[in-house]
């Protein structure tokens, strides 16, 4: 992906090598990785993490040290800072053209744990959004996970997706999308309440290949094998691939997030139409 020399967001705060004083949860293992991809990009469900894992892990550890951060991470830090004000930029775009007025949301990069407003995390809950903060959390950790544990392609445009998806989960609480879709979970059972946070899922997805096609028209981001490492990094976090590899089996009625081909469909619908009305997951199913 092309992103030196462009503009960088104000919205990022890098706390990578920070002590932050909390306890951090250890001895995961297997049990962290899973419920790292099972969350993965989990939208409003970033607060029930943490409860999840201590179910798990009994011991803790408090941060007490920091430490600079490595050539490398500066380097990553601002790559997404690029990032961040790449779909700043294109939303805002969006926005107006729709008659909407554009709020940005922050990015907080953290190692290990952080505290929001949706409650703490861990490195295993991998990038999250939390809608009562309207913030972004990202532990770039999550990116050898990806590539390493579930055979995604690395490369910079699969850090570009799932910033892309979190930050479609940013505009659906601009939009009133996931608050709605909230108060319909509430009136229904657990399969049909998993079909509407597919469909909230999904249309993040569509959202970050609609960042794709405004992003590239007007920046000519893209460079060979970048739309090739983005739906590799969907394949890797559809529900019937994690479960196939975690679980041996496939349970479609407790997919949360969608199957790899859905995942990988509605980004590339987005991509190809550039079209911010059709990305109506609800009404449609594929």
């Amino acid at each position: 992906m092309k992103w030196i020399g462009r503009r960088q967001s104000d919205n990022v705060e890098d706390r990578r090598g920070m002590s932050s004083g909390g306890k951090t949860i250890v001895g995961g293992g297997i049990i962290g990785i899973i419920i790292l991809l099972l969350n993965t990009f989990g939208g409003e469900n970033a607060q029930m993490i943490t409860p999840i894992l201590e179910q798990f892990n009994q011991q803790q550890t408090t941060q007490t040290e920091s430490r600079p951060l490595t050539e490398a991470e500066k380097t990553e830090g601002e790559f997404v800072k690029t990032l961040m004000a790449d779909n700043e930029d294109v939303w805002t775009k969006i926005f107006e053209e729709n008659g909407l007025t554009f709020e940005a949301p922050k990015l907080i990069l953290f190692s290990g744990q952080v505290e929001t407003a949706c409650g703490g995390a861990s490195s295993a809950s991998g990038p999250f959004y939390c809608p009562s903060d309207k913030t972004i959390y990202m532990d770039m950790t999550f990116f050898d996970e990806l590539r390493t544990k579930f055979g995604a392609e690395g490369g910079d445009f699969a850090v570009a997706y799932v910033m892309a998806h979190e930050f479609g989960h940013h505009i659906q609480t601009l939009l009133g999308t996931s608050g709605k879709i909230r108060l319909l979970q509430e009136n229904r059972n657990e399969t049909e309440g998993n079909k509407l946070s597919v469909a909230l899922e999904l249309q993040a997805d569509f959202y970050a290949g609609l960042w794709t096609h405004y992003n590239e028209k007007q920046n000519k981001i893209l460079e060979a094998g970048d739309i090739e490492e983005a739906l590799s990094a969907a394949n890797a976090v559809g529900d019937d691939a994690i479960q196939k590899k975690m679980q041996g089996q496939v349970v479609p009625d407790s997919f949360t997030h969608g199957t790899s081909q859905q995942r990988m469909y509605w980004f590339n619908r987005g991509f190809e139409s550039g079209d911010f009305k059709k990305g109506d997951t609800f009404s449609e199913s594929n």
